[in-house]
C-alpha cells in the first residue's frame, strides 16, 4: 500500500489522530503537502461523500469524516505556505454561521466537502455578523459566500446579509449560497439567493453550477 493509499484509509477509519499520524508519516517521507492532500486527504473525503450519498453511512460518519479532513489540511496549511506553494482553485468561498447561532456541524461538514471538491474555503466560524461576511468576502475577493443557519429564529440573517450586500452596492460581486435546517428552496428565491444546498453533497453541487465550473 503507497503513501496516498494510507491517507484514503486514515480517512476512511474517521479517526482525527490516525489522518494526523498518516499525514506526518507522509511529511516525514517528503511527500509534497498538496499532493498528500490532493492524492491523499482529498480523495477519502470524496469516498465518504459518495458513501453517505448513497446511504451507506449516516451523518454522525461525515461528521467525523469532516473534523478529520480538517485535522489534516490544519497540520498541512504552515507546510505549503512555506513552500509558497498555491493549488488549483475552482473558486473562494467564505462561509461561516450567521449571527446568533453558534451551531456548526452542518457547516464544518460543508466547508470540508468543498475543499475537497477544490474551493479554496475561508470559514468564520458562527455567530457571524453580516458585515464580517461583507468585509471578509471583499478582502478575499471571494466568489461565493456561503451562509449557515440551523435556528429558525436566526435565519431572517440571511436575509439580512443579502440585503447589506444590495444596500453596499456590491451584491453582484458575490454568489450567495444558503443552507442549513429551517432553509429551503422557496426561502433561497424569496430573499434573492443564488443557490440553496439541502446538505454538503448539494452545496459542492451548487457553487459549482452558479459558478459555471466542474
Amino acid at each position: 500500500m503507497n503513501i496516498f493509499d494510507e491517507l484514503i484509509d486514515a480517512i476512511l477509519t474517521l479517526d482525527s489522530s490516525s489522518v494526523l499520524e498518516t499525514v506526518e508519516k507522509a511529511l516525514a517521507m517528503g511527500v509534497d503537502p498538496l499532493e498528500i492532500i490532493e492524492k491523499g486527504l482529498t480523495k477519502g473525503i470524496r469516498i465518504v461523500g459518495e458513501r453517505f450519498e448513497r446511504g451507506e453511512i449516516f451523518i454522525c460518519e461525515l461528521v467525523m469524516a469532516a473534523e478529520a479532513m480538517k485535522t489534516g489540511t490544519e497540520r498541512l496549511k504552515p507546510e505549503i505556505l512555506k513552500a509558497k506553494k498555491k493549488r488549483k482553485t475552482l473558486g473562494r468561498v467564505v462561509i461561516g454561521t450567521v449571527s446568533g447561532d453558534v451551531h456548526d456541524i452542518g457547516k464544518n461538514i460543508v466547508a470540508a466537502m468543498l475543499y475537497a471538491a477544490g474551493f479554496d474555503v475561508y470559514d468564520l466560524g458562527v455567530d457571524v455578523p453580516a458585515e464580517t461576511f461583507i468585509e471578509t468576502a471583499e478582502r478575499l475577493v471571494a466568489d461565493i459566500i456561503a451562509v449557515s443557519a440551523l435556528l429558525t429564529s436566526t435565519l431572517p440573517y440571511q436575509r439580512e446579509l443579502i440585503e447589506a450586500l444590495s444596500s453596499k452596492g456590491v451584491r453582484h460581486k458575490f454568489k450567495v449560497i444558503i443552507g442549513g435546517a429551517p432553509a429551503n428552496e422557496e426561502w433561497a428565491r424569496e430573499i434573492g439567493a443564488d443557490g440553496y444546498g439541502s446538505d454538503a453533497i448539494d452545496a459542492v453541487r451548487q457553487a459549482k453550477s452558479v459558478l459555471g465550473v466542474e
